[in-house]
């Protein structure tokens, strides 16, 4: 990817971050993205993981990849209905700039 786009990304990400903090009152944030099979990428493309945080959640909360990239067990899956919903907040807000 081109710098160009790279710059881009980044725009978006800040719009998407902004949304978070409106929708579900993130506090911080978490990104990741996998490049190559050995670094765990599963689809051949570039996606940006953006993981909203809070005070108070059970995630992340120290800097150790060790430990939390390739943490055994499972993970639980969001309902579908609430990734509905949540998609459907984050459209409505107005981009500002």
């Amino acid at each position: 990817m081109g710098f160009e786009i790279w710059a881009d990304l980044l725009k978006l990400k800040q719009i998407i971050c902004e949304k978070l903090k409106k929708v579900v009152h993130a506090k911080g944030f978490n990104f990741a993205w996998n490049e190559g099979v050995v670094a765990g990428q599963t689809v051949p493309h570039f996606h940006l993981h953006i993981v909203p945080r809070s005070e108070s959640d059970a995630g992340i909360t120290m800097y150790e990849p060790r430990e939390f990239l390739y943490r055994p067990g499972s993970r639980a899956v969001s309902p579908q209905e609430e990734l509905i919903t949540l998609s459907k907040e984050l459209r409505e807000i107005k981009n500002d700039k």
